[in-house]
């Protein structure tokens, strides 16, 4: 006769308990999303009294959850504070953590832009593109005109796009930075129609001074949406300096 108890299904596999863990911290971190999708802007310490978790578990989750793109914080209002003391912050989802709960926009947003095209021709569709970026670039100009150098403003840029849902980052590269989108909420449209990565990136030229390259996009199969942001430039000849022939040496 097969025994099975406690002691024996914990010791059947090493890596149960851990997974078993993963799993739970999982569904807890859905939890703590969908109330900040039905609450928010909410305080951690509110999270934690209405689940009834620790503020330790919760700041734990929100950390992770901040930290992938699915939510970010602000100070609460002078108005609503109470006492003295540094002001609360106040957790709210990304679109990238309010796409977690599903949503069935794409269809109707490419449906949409091919009647625009059928009856309004192109450039009516380009002209949808710039004017939904110039939208979105308006609420973070000011954040992005206090930056200093390129590569301030290039990360300044990275923040203002993940909370707008596309979960951005930036790292170094030899001639300059690296933006990297790694979600897109509008991806499968710009598949279809590439006006909206074109205007995307007209933008981001924009915004950040200088001319930027599109190196790969996530609506074209790349894993990331990569785009090159320059911040240095060669140095301008010297006028007294004779060109080189092809195979000499400077004169």
């Amino acid at each position: 006769m097969k025994k099975v108890g406690t002691s024996t299904a914990a010791a059947a596999e090493p890596g149960q308990a851990a997974q078993h863990g993963a799993h739970g911290d999982g569904r807890t971190r859905h939890t703590v999303a969908r109330l900040l999708l039905e609450r928010g802007p909410i305080t951690a310490a509110a999270v934690a009294e209405e689940l009834g978790l620790s503020p330790t578990a919760v700041r734990r989750h929100l950390d992770v959850l901040v930290a992938e793109g699915e939510a970010y914080t602000r100070e609460a209002s002078p108005r609503s504070r109470r006492g003295r003391g540094r002001p609360a912050k106040l957790f709210l989802l990304t679109e990238v953590g309010r796409a977690r709960f599903g949503h069935a926009y794409d269809d109707l947003a490419v449906a949409a832009l091919r009647f625009i095209a059928e009856h309004a021709g192109e450039q009516a569709v380009r002209e949808f593109a710039e004017r939904r970026m110039a939208a979105l670039v308006a609420n973070h100009r000011e954040a992005l005109a206090a930056a200093g150098d390129p590569a301030e403003r290039a990360e300044a840029l990275a923040d203002a796009l993940t909370r707008e849902g596309y979960a951005a980052s930036t790292r170094s590269v030899g001639s300059g930075e690296q933006l990297c989108q790694h979600h897109c909420p509008v991806a499968h449209v710009a598949a279809d129609f590439p006006q909206l990565c074109e205007a995307e990136t007209a933008a981001f030229a924009e915004v950040l001074g200088t001319h930027v390259q599109r190196l790969a996009t996530i609506a074209n199969g790349d894993s990331v949406c990569t785009t090159h942001v320059p911040t240095t430039r060669f140095a301008d000849p010297d006028p007294n300096t004779a060109p080189i022939p092809d195979g000499g040496e400077s004169v």
